[in-house]
């Protein structure tokens, strides 16, 4: 996979993805950006969630299950010191509908453990959780 990201000026980038979207960063006003687009750090949780949410709903469909509604809550935690990467990530899966709970724990440990690309290219801790109908999860995902 190959990008080109380009400086539109002050602290803001441009790009277009292969897939032909394009997408916009910038930095925050208190450091020189404009505020108009993302910070790296937010696009990166934001693709966490969703490699690992496109794993769970692809997985289930396979089940023949098909939630009525999902919602991913993902909150990061960075280290102090630069780099300032992110040391612990914890995800919530909130997930809607007929779904057998061993199903659900089942898509989310095969993203977690086996498909999504891109937790496993962090070097962060992950932790993960859910809830069905929004009844907390009775299964440890480790």
């Amino acid at each position: 996979m190959k990008m080109n990201i380009t400086w539109t000026g002050q602290m803001s980038f441009s790009g277009s993805a292969p897939s032909g979207h394009e997408i916009k960063m910038d930095a925050a006003t208190d450091i020189g950006g404009q505020n108009s687009g993302p910070r790296p750090t937010e696009l990166l949780l934001h693709a966490v969630a969703g490699c690992t949410g496109i794993d769970i709903i692809s997985i289930l469909q396979k089940m023949r299950l098909n939630p009525s509604s999902f919602r991913i809550e993902i909150d990061g935690t960075r280290a102090e010191e630069h780099p300032k990467r992110f040391t612990n990530i914890h995800i919530l899966y909130a997930l809607e509908g007929e779904l057998p709970e061993e199903k659900v724990v089942r898509a989310i440990t095969l993203s977690k453990d086996k498909y999504c690309s891109v937790s496993h290219s962090l070097n962060a801790d992950i932790s993960v959780s859910y809830s069905i109908n929004g009844t907390i999860g009775s299964q440890l995902i480790q």
